[in-house]
């Protein structure tokens, strides 16, 4: 086998790899299955999208895969180590962002686009095209999803 290929192999089966993928994977299938169960999805493509691709939501996908990079890192190299305390890094500040910014830009990307309904009905503007209201995360969502996180990451730690 080429170095090349086996490089790929052990990318591919690598613990701290599989531990990300698993992660966001599940967070994106339990955010699929509460919003089947309260109703907010309405067609099999909506289903895809949730769970492949939309933000936002119960358990936060962003934080469950930092979080398991961080754990599985942790277990691999130590929370000595220079990889784990880089890892930790970007781990505050994706929680920071999902909490924080992306929060505060959805909410006022909501309150702009009432604004712009609002002049649009008044025949002040033509015609308003709306702004993307990307969801943040409330305090709970982030805390699911790095709980979520942590036990995959803790699992595939211990089942190597």
């Amino acid at each position: 086998m080429s170095p090349f290929r086996e490089q790929l192999k052990t990318f591919f089966t690598s613990p701290i790899f599989l531990a990300c993928v698993f992660s966001w994977l599940g967070a994106q299938f339990l955010k699929a299955i509460i919003n089947l169960i309260y109703g907010r999805i309405h067609s099999f493509g909506e289903l895809l999208e949730v769970m492949v691709w939309r933000t936002g939501g119960m358990p936060s996908s962003h934080s469950a895969l930092v979080s398991s990079l961080c754990t599985t890192i942790a277990f691999r190299n130590g929370v000595d180590s220079d990889i784990f305390i880089l890892s930790f890094a970007f781990f505050l500040i994706t929680i920071r962002d999902a909490m924080g910014v992306r929060r505060s830009s959805g909410m006022q990307a909501q309150k702009i686009n009432e604004i712009g309904r609002l002049l649009e009905k008044k025949e002040i503007i033509e015609k308003y095209k709306p702004l993307k209201e990307v969801n943040g995360h409330t305090p709970m969502q982030v805390i699911l999803g790095c709980l979520l996180g942590f036990i995959i990451g803790l699992a595939f730690s211990l089942l190597k």
